[in-house]
């Protein structure tokens, strides 16, 4: 008996630790359209109508996660479809990452007793964004309200969204490969995003758009803000 208690005082105790170390994500459409949410790799998708909401429970030392807005889509009762931005392999519950352009918040929890997380121009822009904590006294988060669309580069545009230009050119120099691995520096496509929105990344090797917080911090993520 003594064996099988302290086996579920342990059980307890990691419960404990767990629930009080989850995040709250709290991801609301204040759109005028309709937005199908991305979550990876907890939550997968969810349809939200304008002023609705999805709440995620989403554990501890959770990693390379993502949230974006996927715009136009259509889905099947089975779920399966596509949309115009941000499309996930054609799933209404995503399993991947969305194709370019989306704007995407990103985040790492419970990394050495802090959460870390940023909103990314890296894969290109859909709609405007805010990613930020509402508890735990933590205040700074990113914010993206330009009209990024409408003024996008020739070159980037695309329906629904400004691309990146990656995905546009292909070359190394713009998507941070080959001898640029090391020494990628912002481009006047990669300034362009920065200028409008400085608290988001803008190139693959930007590090002035990365934010931390205590473990145990909720976060807002809002499309349209």
């Amino acid at each position: 008996m003594a064996s099988f208690s302290n086996v579920s005082i342990f059980f307890l105790l990691s419960l404990l630790f767990h629930i009080s170390n989850a995040a709250i994500f709290t991801i609301r459409n204040n759109c005028q359209q309709t937005v199908w949410a991305g979550a990876v790799p907890v939550g997968g998708g969810q349809r939200l109508e304008p002023g609705q909401t999805w709440t995620l429970d989403v554990p501890p030392g959770t990693t390379t996660a993502r949230i974006w807005p996927r715009t136009n889509c259509n889905f099947d009762a089975s779920g399966r479809g596509s949309c115009e931005t941000g499309d996930c392999n054609g799933q209404l519950q995503c399993k991947s990452f969305g194709a370019t352009p989306n704007t995407v918040a990103e985040f790492a929890l419970n990394q050495f007793a802090n959460d870390y997380f940023d909103m990314s121009l890296i894969d290109g822009f859909n709609l405007p964004m805010d990613f930020s904590p509402n508890s735990g006294g933590c205040t700074q988060g990113a914010k993206c309200t330009a009209n990024i669309n409408g003024e996008c580069p020739d070159a980037l545009r695309t329906r629904g969204g400004c691309n990146n230009p990656c995905t546009v050119f292909k070359t190394d120099q713009y998507c941070c490969l080959g001898q640029f691995i090391e020494s990628c520096q912002p481009s006047d496509y990669s300034r362009f995003f920065k200028s409008r929105c400085p608290d988001a990344l803008s190139y693959k090797a930007d590090q002035t758009g990365t934010f931390s917080c205590p473990s145990g911090t909720n976060y807002n993520v809002i499309f349209c803000p």
